[in-house]
């Protein structure tokens, strides 16, 4: 089996779409509408990697997962449970660790690319 470098930018991964609030009880602000392109899911399910795009709004994270997110464009605020807040922009990169507790609010449509590996938990 040949092994081969993913490029974002030529592959046309696999696309999902999806509203958000069809998710029970995750969001807590607007309407957001998710787009999704996965570009690599290793064969465990473990590990995926994409381009993700999303419309404002603001919904409670996800959890059992550590993300990496690289930002291309938009404007987004990571608020933690204690209401601490950190700001990323076009540009930033940043990581989620497993275990945060707190909001994704997407201020204006957003853009990043996204390495995770999620953790199932008994």
């Amino acid at each position: 089996m040949t092994i081969k470098v993913i490029d974002f930018s030529q592959d046309d991964g696999q696309r999902e779409r999806r509203r958000l609030a069809d998710l029970p009880g995750r969001v807590v602000d607007g309407d957001p509408q998710h787009q999704s392109t996965t570009f690599f899911e290793n064969p465990a399910g473990d590990f995926i990697a994409g381009t993700w795009t999303s419309t404002p709004g603001r919904w409670h994270a996800f959890t059992d997962r550590e993300e990496f997110c690289y930002i291309v464009s938009g404007h987004v605020r990571e608020i933690a449970a204690d209401g601490s807040a950190q700001t990323f922009r076009t540009g930033d990169a940043f990581l989620i660790p497993d275990g945060f507790r707190g909001y994704w609010d997407v201020i204006e449509t957003t853009t990043k690319h996204f390495a995770i590996r999620r953790y199932a938990r008994d």
